[in-house]
């Protein structure tokens, strides 16, 4: 904010966020105040409780959310729609049983999650979530209707893809402030995805999902209970969900290539791949196809098309909203210097450097919420001293990939992510707290565990 420093120290602002986060809790736990407008109460009062000028109070909120819904809004609704077109055509159904007698009923969780890995790789966490849903919801109801036990082992394998392995934006940009080996970054983030996944995503999701038997939401909108005559084959609806994965490559496979110097962004041809490869036009363009190819190819009228489409918007209007005041939370916290207060006092306490990255991302990331934020504030914190340091090439992508665990450290109430995952799969905020929280902490400590064990040895 211009014309404004935060005075206050480290220690009052920490209890601040700290009774922010309590009070927020206690709303909607034990009182059931509805989360979005909590959201909204809870960040005002933090705002100026942490002294943020009233005549910059409204825009730190909007700002928040807005930027929050600039990158999630279009990716749900489009999302949403695919899935709904998928779902109301009996593709979803036909993928989920091809599925189904490909890995057999009980290792279902586990080819879903396998599934979501490949897809991870380009696509982005939200985005490639939401495409996944309508197949996930189809092969929970066809087996147990518990949608945690099939949900979340896919929603780590999007998250350990989008938090360690690049082209995905907060390790590349780690990479770029390091200077880090990109190739090393991206060949040891693969090597420890599949381990670190099966451990803290696959292992954890078949114990939740046995332990909370939620049965899968309506947020696609309700299901057909009779089935089309003419459903898709396989192939064309494989063919669907890897159309906006194509497409988002060309965008991350720039990028990618890009931060190796590669190409010329400059160019022409680079901008107009770069624009079609960015997730709402891909997946437009995906909902486009997938209007004439299981819609008006299949005889649907218009009419039936636009409802079949309208449908999907009303059930994902809540999480939207949500996941936006959500945003605005992790907002009011950042705008208030909470994580730089913190960072800077935890910068010269003498750790090892790979500990002194992976505690400041956490530190951070408890605070105001975002993975990114966390991750790319930490490595500009502790460039210089890996800079200055006579660490092998392998080493420096270790710190890259140890300061990446710590971003993701149990995402909670502050992390848009969190509102997103628990409001699609249908959980409140005590299950959210106790599924994906644990989660995202279990996949923080076991990854940094594993990077620091490559540190040691190379």
């Amino acid at each position: 904010m211009e014309g404004w420093t935060q005075t206050m120290g480290a220690g009052p602002l920490l209890l601040i966020a700290a009774i922010a986060v309590a009070v927020l809790l206690i709303l909607v736990i034990k009182f059931k105040v509805h989360a979005f407008l909590t959201l909204i109460i809870v960040s005002i009062a933090t705002a100026f409780a942490a002294q943020i000028p009233p005549k910059a109070l409204m825009d730190t909120l909007l700002s928040g959310f807005g930027e929050t819904l600039a990158s999630v809004a279009l990716l749900i609704a489009l999302g949403a729609m695919l899935g709904r077109l998928i779902e109301h055509s009996g593709g979803a159904q036909v993928l989920a049983e091809a599925m189904v007698r490909l890995f057999g009923e009980k290792r279902a969780p586990f080819g879903l999650g396998v599934a979501s890995l490949l897809m991870g790789f380009p696509i982005f966490f939200d985005a490639g979530l939401v495409v996944m849903l309508p197949i996930i919801f189809a092969v929970a109801r066809r087996l147990s209707n518990r949608v945690l036990l099939y949900g979340l082992p896919a929603a780590a394998a999007f998250s350990v893809m989008h938090v360690f392995v690049p082209p995905h934006p907060g390790p590349v940009a780690a990479t770029e402030l390091y200077d880090a080996n990109i190739g090393l970054v991206l060949l040891i983030g693969l090597i420890l995805a599949f381990p670190l996944w099966y451990l803290s995503g696959y292992l954890w999701g078949i114990r939740v999902g046995r332990k909370y038997p939620l049965e899968v939401p309506a947020i696609l909108g309700q299901v057909d209970t009779d089935q089309p005559q003419n459903p898709p084959k396989v192939g064309t609806v494989i063919g669907l969900l890897l159309l906006p994965l194509v497409l988002i490559f060309l965008n991350t496979g720039l990028d990618f290539l890009r931060a190796a110097g590669a190409v010329d962004p400059e160019a022409t041809w680079y901008g107009v791949l770069t624009a079609i490869g960015s997730t709402p036009i891909a997946l437009l363009i995906s909902v486009l196809v997938a209007v004439l190819v299981l819609g008006t190819r299949r005889g649907e009228s218009g009419t039936a098309i636009e409802k079949t489409l309208d449908s999907a918007l009303g059930p994902v209007a809540s999480v939207i909203l949500i996941t936006g005041a959500g945003g605005m939370f992790g907002g009011v916290l950042e705008a208030s210097g909470i994580g730089d207060a913190l960072a800077d006092s935890l910068g010269d306490i003498g750790l090892p450097v790979i500990v002194a990255a992976y505690i400041i991302a956490v530190i951070i990331r408890l605070a105001q919420g975002s993975a990114t934020v966390a991750l790319v504030t930490a490595a500009g914190l502790m460039a210089p001293a890996v800079a200055a340091s006579e660490m092998s090439e392998v080493q420096v992508a270790a710190v890259v990939l140890a300061t990446a665990a710590g971003s993701v450290f149990a995402g909670h109430v502050n992390d848009s992510g969190f509102w997103l995952v628990g409001k699609l799969m249908g959980m409140d905020v005590k299950t959210t707290l106790k599924t994906w929280t644990v989660q995202q902490g279990l996949e923080s400590v076991l990854g940094f565990g594993m990077v620091v064990v490559v540190y040691l040895i190379f």
